[in-house]
């Protein structure tokens, strides 16, 4: 049985959708805080709890028989991470310390982590898994700092791990059936198209005098159905392969400007966006594009959706569902 943190999130309901197409049985524990119950699937079986405290995490591992762990569970706005440092802290790095305390406890012995491209920090070149970490906001040091702890587990007790750092996520369920509910929401396309919908009276892009063609932030933004196969993947990949220890960036090897996202948001929707622009957000990278050979060449992964498609999916679903779960 695969456990899986975060399940009700975002990313985590689409990994979970996917492992249970592929007939894995799958245990969600999520908060609340940040996901949906209706977001897991009815197949999975759901626990609230929270990673912060350890008697949840250790009540899941002493009712199911766990063999594996995708770890989603965490905070991850960097605006937010600058003002409040401390919840991402406790939070993401506490609570994946928790969880890694109770694994060791019950002799599970896989692990895949959620890790960011906000390790990598400021860089001016294409980004593969070798370059220096040097994050520059809490948010960036908290999952660095998971990913630290995971390598220490690895050395000390043999826990055997992938970690996916994997850049922006946009798009939905191709089917419909899933998608991406925030609130507030601050990620980009779906802020884009709560606009275009009549939901927001304007688009506010934070920067267009950084040293980019166009001005503003430059992004590589991957679909998340390739992502949640990937984490299937990598957990397969795992449990065949005994003393896995790999690093992964996940990505679709090509940047976008904000300013080339809202054109393609208007392109997609037929609706014109009203733009304003406001000065930049702490801690956030000029340009941030992911080399992708390593997962290609070793996993045989490839993604399969463009931007056009992201898009398309993710107005799909909110066309569906413009007030989120269960409020349509």
């Amino acid at each position: 049985m695969i456990l899986v943190t975060g399940g009700a999130g975002y990313i985590g309901s689409h990994v979970v959708k996917e492992l249970i197409n592929k007939g894995y049985e799958v245990v969600v524990l999520d908060n609340l805080i940040e996901g949906h119950i209706e977001a897991v699937q009815v197949k999975a079986k759901f626990i609230k709890g929270d990673i912060r405290n350890d008697r949840d995490i250790d009540s899941v591992f002493s009712q199911y028989p766990i063999s594996a762990v995708i770890h989603f569970a965490a905070y991850c706005y960097v605006g937010e991470s600058v003002k409040d440092p401390a919840i991402y802290y406790e939070n993401n790095v506490q609570g994946t310390l928790n969880l890694l305390k109770v694994m060791n406890k019950h002799q599970v012995r896989n692990i895949v982590f959620s890790s960011s491209c906000a390790v990598y920090g400021i860089t001016n070149s294409l980004i593969n898994e070798n370059l220096e970490t040097k994050p520059i906001n809490p948010y960036g040091w908290s999952k660095l700092m998971c990913e630290q702890l995971i390598r220490d587990f690895h050395y000390a007790y043999k826990l055997n791990y992938v970690i996916l750092r994997y850049f922006n996520v946009a798009g939905a369920d191709i089917y419909g059936e899933l998608g991406e509910d925030h609130d507030p929401e601050t990620h980009l396309i779906p802020s884009i198209l709560k606009h275009l919908a009549g939901k927001k009276k304007k688009i506010q892009v934070y920067g267009n005098d950084y040293g980019t063609k166009d001005g503003t932030c430059i992004r590589d933004y991957i679909h998340v159905t390739d992502l949640a196969n990937a984490h299937v993947r990598a957990l397969e990949h795992m449990i065949k392969n005994n003393s896995t220890h790999k690093i992964y960036n996940v990505g679709n090897e090509k940047g976008y400007s904000v300013k080339e996202i809202i054109q393609m948001c208007e392109n997609v929707t037929n609706k014109k966006a009203k733009v304003e622009y406001v000065k930049r957000r702490e801690g956030d990278p000029p340009a941030l594009i992911a080399s992708s050979l390593r997962i290609k060449n070793e996993l045989n992964w490839e993604a399969k959706y463009n931007l056009k498609q992201m898009i398309e999916t993710a107005w799909k679903w909110f066309s569906a569902h413009p007030n989120g779960y269960a409020k349509k």
